[in-house]
């Protein structure tokens, strides 16, 4: 890979029902450490950090995730990547297209590696030779090339690809002969026993070129709706936004569906690299480190007579006496008890949450916002406690409400506080209180995080209470 440098293109667009509570709409899988100290994002990102090899990464998001995945960007040095955000998701096939549609305009001959944010790759030495004929045959063979994991169990979670003819004389990389449907148990065995069938990993590397070409002659709604929806797109920081409009007349489809079937020349490159899309419970307690008895555990946890189970809490101490082969997660909010053969259907609990109007699935109670975060601490009649973490430099907007006072003690670090025509300054164990009707604005501009504790009190308390006036987010 030295001739030409490729783009990673991080698709952030899951929501990661099946790992509720822990994965939440607002803050989904790919934004938490699940399998190391890193957030999944980031071991994505790290992945291809070799400045010899790659390009800068680019990502594709939706809106209410942009803030959370800067900010996880910045934490591992990356100030200034590009972040592409999609008014509505409209699966794989669109989001490559925008972001080859993006890299196009700098790099016309480049070549992009689709890759999932949410992904686990354990053998990363094992994913870099795959690369590396991959890029062989996608470079000088102009093919779209996906990766293939070589399975070991006959598993009914994932689709597969069938293998064809040889492409070169190593055998290591073959043309594509079909894509196939997430299989029943019996067809998964025979696809395993057969030995020709891969996981499909979702990961590919593609000629910019090659790819819009194709789509262009066999999904021309995709294509245009893209096209326009990046000639009308506008910068905001380090984000790119796509004319919304025109996104949203663009057709929902996959990569697979939407090229990669439609094309003779697909290759697949098999690999066993440790993958895993960590698709449930199971998934995690299958890659996980396990105790003498088999058990994943993690955060304030006894257990007593029990194996083969997962066990995790982020918030009250979980004590289990005697628990086989279950699933028990705790978050500060919600409890899932579950049993761990059965652990993808914890996406129907999901949706009956929706259903039920519930805000469980939606939110943690610790909310994220460009400048930090802030949690729920206590409330009931008239009244609202919270706990607000400002971040390093960071402002909030400057605001009023019609129905609320607010009362800011400072518990950590300096605030730098303003009460309509008045600025001042506040230390730890100081407090101000802001009157209902009096712009305000909250800033640290201290080296530490700023930690307040805000009081609450009016006749409505509702997050929509907020006029902004000026916002360093946009969001005025």
């Amino acid at each position: 890979m030295n001739e030409m440098k490729i783009t990673p293109v991080i698709l952030s667009g899951g929501s990661g029902t099946r790992l509720w509570p822990i994965s939440r709409s607002l803050f989904p899988k790919q934004l938490l450490a699940l399998t190391s100290e890193l957030t999944m994002i980031q071991e994505t990102v790290e992945r291809v950090n070799d400045a010899n090899h790659f390009n800068e990464p680019l990502f594709i998001a939706g809106e209410e995730h942009r803030f959370i995945i800067a900010e996880q960007l910045r934490m591992i040095g990356f100030d200034n990547t590009k972040i592409i955000l999609e008014p509505q998701g409209r699966n794989t096939a669109p989001a490559a297209a925008l972001a080859a549609l993006y890299i196009q305009k700098t790099d016309p001959d480049g070549l992009m590696l689709i890759m999932p944010s949410d992904h686990v790759i354990a053998d990363k030495t094992s994913f870099n030779a795959a690369l590396k004929i991959a890029y062989d045959t996608a470079a000088d063979q102009n093919l779209l090339t996906a990766f293939g994991i070589i399975p070991n169990k006959a598993e009914t979670g994932y689709g597969y690809i069938k293998r064809g003819k040889a492409i070169n004389e190593n055998g290591n990389c073959n043309y594509v002969d079909q894509f196939v449907e997430k299989p029943d148990a019996k067809t998964a065995t025979e696809y395993l026993n057969s030995g020709n069938y891969y996981w499909n990993s979702g990961i590919f590397l593609f000629p910019v070129a090659l790819y819009l070409n194709i789509l262009e002659k066999n999904e021309p709604e995709i294509y245009e709706s893209c096209l326009k929806a990046m000639e009308k797109s506008v910068n905001d920081m380090t984000f790119v936004r796509p004319d919304k409009t025109s996104f949203l007349s663009c057709p929902s489809n996959s990569i697979d569906y939407a090229v990669m079937e439609k094309v003779d020349n697909a290759a697949v490159v098999p690999v066993d690299m440790g993958w895993s899309d960590v698709g449930s419970w199971t998934a995690l307690w299958d890659i996980a480190d396990k105790d003498i008895n088999d058990n994943v555990i993690s955060g304030d946890v006894i257990a007593h007579k029990s194996k083969n189970c997962l066990i995790k809490s982020e918030g009250p101490a979980i004590a289990t006496i005697g628990l086989e082969d279950l699933i028990v997660v705790a978050t500060k909010d919600a409890v899932l008890v579950c049993d761990k053969n059965k652990s993808q259907d914890v996406k129907i609990i999901v949706d009956k949450l929706a259903q039920l109007g519930r805000k469980e699935h939606i939110s943690h109670t610790v909310v994220y916002r460009p400048w930090g975060s802030y949690q729920s601490a206590d409330a009931g009649e008239r009244f609202q406690v919270k706990r607000l973490i400002v971040n390093p430099g960071q402002i909030l907007s400057l605001q009023m409400h019609h129905h609320r006072a607010e009362h800011w003690v400072v518990v950590e670090g300096t605030a730098e506080v303003t009460i309509d025509d008045k600025v001042q300054t506040l230390s730890e164990n100081q407090s101000c209180y802001i009157p209902i009707g009096s712009t305000h604005r909250l800033h640290n501009p201290g080296k530490i995080p700023l930690h307040i504790i805000e009081v609450q009190s009016g006749s409505y308390l509702g997050e929509d209470d907020i006029v902004r006036f000026e916002d360093n987010y946009g969001r005025s």
